[in-house]
């Protein structure tokens, strides 16, 4: 039997899907439901489904990053969103990043079936293929990369982990910092450090800042990691950086 997880915030929602569908009939078994997107990741990482029926706008949740974390950190997962949502871009990203089929509020029994049939199909071909990357895992994975770094240069003068970074787009920070590796070449904590100087950099341009205080503004713990890490990416020191002349803008 093909194992199905079901999400939603709508309790009524969850138990009109479990009784109408014809689980047995399709050949698939409802394993688990939950009412919110970070349970539902719960589910899934504890029961590995085979299939996923969710919505995708739900409180404190960024659906279209659920559905990439869905899709980078579960590959072999199909799923379908059951949303009110009425968007076509919103749709569009989501079946970009490997959503099988966005369906409106309120759906018939014959789509819903449709849906899951579909899915079946999809899980069908994905096992006869070899392994490897489809494209609707390369755009979850960029993404998600792309959230990741937004987030980064966002908080980057707070004290940020790479956990707070995974819990931001529900993967695990085992897999985030395999991706952001993957994508930048860098780790975590060196592109932390670069988005830092980045930020010193800026506050550097402005005399009334002592070097002292622009090393904590950036978000730097002390002054001599500071300096170290500056030149170690800008090959200067900051005072020396701060002396040295600045190309000018254009039109100047």
């Amino acid at each position: 039997m093909v194992r199905v997880v079901l999400v939603d915030d709508d309790r009524l929602i969850i138990r009109g899907l479990t009784a109408i569908l014809p689980w047995a009939e399709l050949g698939c078994e409802v394993v688990g439901t939950a009412m919110d997107g970070q349970e539902g990741l719960r589910l899934i990482r504890e029961l590995k489904p085979d299939l996923l029926l969710t919505d995708i706008r739900m409180p404190n949740m960024d659906g279209l990053t659920m559905a990439a974390a869905v899709r980078s950190e579960f590959p072999d997962i199909q799923m379908s969103v059951l949303t009110a949502y009425r968007d076509f871009e919103y749709a569009r990203q989501a079946i970009r990043l490997g959503v099988c089929r966005y369906l409106l509020k309120p759906s018939d029994l014959e789509e819903l079936k449709e849906a899951v049939t579909e899915m079946k199909a999809r899980l069908e071909r994905n096992g006869s293929l070899p392994a490897g990357e489809t494209a609707e895992n390369e755009a979850a994975h960029s993404y998600l990369v792309a959230k990741t770094l937004e987030w980064m240069r966002e908080r980057c003068t707070e004290h940020i982990t790479l956990q707070d970074a995974a819990d931001h787009v529900y993967v695990s920070q085992w897999h985030l910092s395999k991706l952001i590796n993957r994508e930048t070449g860098l780790g975590f904590l060196e592109l932390l450090s670069r988005m830092r100087v980045d930020r010193a950099r800026e506050l550097l341009d402005d005399p009334a800042h002592r070097i002292s205080d622009v090393a904590y503004l950036a978000g730097f713990s002390d002054v001599a990691h500071f300096s170290r890490t500056f030149k170690k990416v800008t090959g200067q020191t900051p005072g020396e950086y701060r002396a040295s002349p600045r190309p000018a803008e254009p039109g100047e």
